[in-house]
């Protein structure tokens, strides 16, 4: 007689990319190439960004809670949010990428016009939103396009 955990505790017999129909990429939709630059950044890539991103803002808003008296935690949460929403919404709005995006080798682009950076709107939408719902922790489309591109009209790419 199996366990009744027998069930749930194995996963799912295939992944989300077994499960995909093997002509079909993220991106094909929307007209992306399926590897290479120019295609739709993946997941982890993207994770890899958004956590040296963190880390960088960190370290930044470290310096700047050290140099005020008496820093309250208020104060130092603050100056955490501030230095990481200027990190993405200029650097994104100027050169479509941020600080961990230009590590790895990705960008942002906007979809009405994927051949200059997507300008101060988008970047401030893709960043509000996507700091409001912290990413909703990796909920993506088909198209790879999470939240905050979809609500800012960009979408990630490969470089």
């Amino acid at each position: 007689m199996p366990r009744w955990t027998g069930t749930w505790l194995e996963g799912p017999q295939a992944t989300l990319r077994e499960m995909r129909h093997p002509d079909q990429w993220p991106g094909q939709r929307i007209g992306l190439p399926r590897e290479g630059s120019g295609s739709v950044a993946p997941f982890g890539a993207r994770a890899s960004a958004m956590l040296i991103d963190i880390v960088a803002s960190a370290l930044v808003s470290g310096l700047i809670a050290a140099s005020l008296d008496n820093p309250t935690p208020v104060d130092r949460q603050i100056a955490a949010y501030a230095v990481i929403f200027l990190e993405l919404m200029l650097l994104v709005a100027l050169t479509g990428q941020s600080v961990g995006m230009r590590m790895l080798d990705l960008k942002v682009v906007k979809l009405a016009d994927v051949t200059k950076p997507p300008g101060f709107v988008t970047a401030f939408l893709r960043t509000s939103v996507l700091l409001v719902t912290v990413g909703l922790a990796g909920f993506f489309t088909r198209d790879g396009r999470g939240f905050h591109d979809l609500a800012a009209g960009a979408i990630v790419l490969r470089d």
